[in-house]
């Protein structure tokens, strides 16, 4: 009995002990706070501003960096596009209605058919027809002042000179996303709205509409089952899908709930 008695008493102190330690032991980690909407100070606003805001847009909200890299070759590099942009308005492919190269660059950002680089338009369609969205509309969104401040990072960028001018005004419109993390936003409720809030259609195609970057997933849920493809959205590195390139953001993880992940598996895991 004495012998149980003790055991039972270091038991008891061994369970005290990590239980202190890990309470009082290990430092406590803070999770970082929910994105927070920016507002654009444009009266404040400097050219150098004005330049690092796109440059900021053209790697975050844009999304631009995801296709327009050495690594993937899904799109034409644009560190130079500022200084081509006068040949392809003179190219007898162009279709838009740009007369200078500031035009041209807005265009093409909203407008990305009216002038397609040899060898980068969609399968079939003899570079006529660009992948890119309008990034202007849909998930990506850019405002009007926005779409500016990238046309004016693309000609530093290239060397030339901006000729972008900053709107007037006292505060402009947001610079980011809606908050995609943290208590900020209501969970979504479908898996079409969870396509159309992140993006998907940007590089996949769904339902023979979308972007080519990524596989096609018309009929995904054929060849592959619900737990490929939750891996494939929380860890898109761990099997890179061959003839593509790994640009999928490794950011879905933190960035859907867990509902919404289910929602978007089964809805993917249905499509045969």
């Amino acid at each position: 009995m004495k012998n149980f008695l003790q055991v039972i008493a270091f038991s008891l102190l061994m369970i005290g002990f990590f239980a202190a330690f890990s309470n009082f032991g290990i430092p406590e980690i803070q999770p970082a706070p929910p994105p927070v909407q920016e507002k654009l100070d444009l009266g404040a606003m400097t050219p150098e501003r004005f330049i690092t805001l796109g440059e900021k847009l053209f790697n975050g909200k844009g999304t631009c960096a995801l296709c327009h890299n050495a690594v993937g070759g899904r799109a034409p590099p644009l560190d130079r596009v500022a200084t081509l942009a006068s040949e392809r308005l003179a190219d007898s492919r162009y279709q838009g209605g740009a007369n200078d190269v500031q035009g041209y660059l807005v265009e093409s950002l909203v407008d990305p058919s009216a002038y397609v680089v040899a060898g980068f338009g969609k399968a079939g369609s003899g570079d006529t027809e660009s992948p890119m969205p309008n990034a202007a509309a849909g998930s990506i969104g850019l405002s009007e002042v926005e779409v500016n401040a990238v046309v004016a990072y693309l000609q530093d960028l290239a060397g030339t000179e901006v000729t972008v001018e900053i709107p007037k005004g006292t505060e402009g419109e947001a610079t980011g996303p809606e908050p995609v993390t943290g208590t900020a936003r209501t969970a979504l409720a479908s898996a079409e709205e969870i396509i159309d809030r992140f993006g998907c259609v940007a590089c996949h195609k769904l339902a023979g509409k979308g972007g080519e970057i990524g596989p096609d997933l018309t009929q995904i849920g054929a060849s592959k089952d619900a737990s490929y493809l939750r891996q494939a959205i929380l860890d898109p590195a761990a099997e890179i899908v061959e003839g593509y390139p790994p640009i999928m953001p490794v950011t879905y993880e933190v960035e859907l709930y867990a509902g919404e992940l289910e929602l978007l598996v089964q809805y993917l895991a249905a499509l045969k």
